[in-house]
């Protein structure tokens, strides 16, 4: 594809410590995602894969349609934002994955989302 459409990924995360239970070793973060369509064309976004990895190491693979239930568009200078969340059983993991998108004229295109950590405020150096 020549013409690839510019998409940038941003994600924060945070840890939800009224919603852990570490001595059930459950961790609850939330990660807010920024999507940004810095092409010319309309971009959407159809569907998302996440690899999980805990902080000992055990991966869990998520992929479905769509972020939260749509399948949003994007036109050129914007952006779309969500929030969503993972529960880990450590206290420190990391979350990578990619988003399957379609330009304006229906080809299909990768956006790679860049590793983050989830990790609880005492683990963050």
């Amino acid at each position: 594809m020549l013409n690839s459409p510019r998409v940038c990924i941003q994600v924060q995360s945070v840890y939800i410590e009224s919603q852990s239970s570490p001595e059930n070793e459950r961790f609850v973060f939330a990660y807010t995602v920024t999507i940004r369509n810095l092409g010319r064309t309309p971009v959407q976004l159809l569907g998302r894969y996440w690899l999980i990895t805990n902080g000992n190491g055990h991966e869990t693979e998520v992929q479905g349609e769509g972020v939260i239930g749509v399948q949003p568009h994007i036109e050129p200078g914007n952006e779309y934002s969500y929030t969503s969340g993972a529960v880990l059983e450590t206290p420190l993991g990391t979350m990578q994955g990619h988003y399957e998108m379609v330009d304006s004229q229906g080809d299909a295109f990768r956006v790679a989302i860049p590793v983050f950590r989830l990790a609880i405020p005492a683990f963050i150096h």
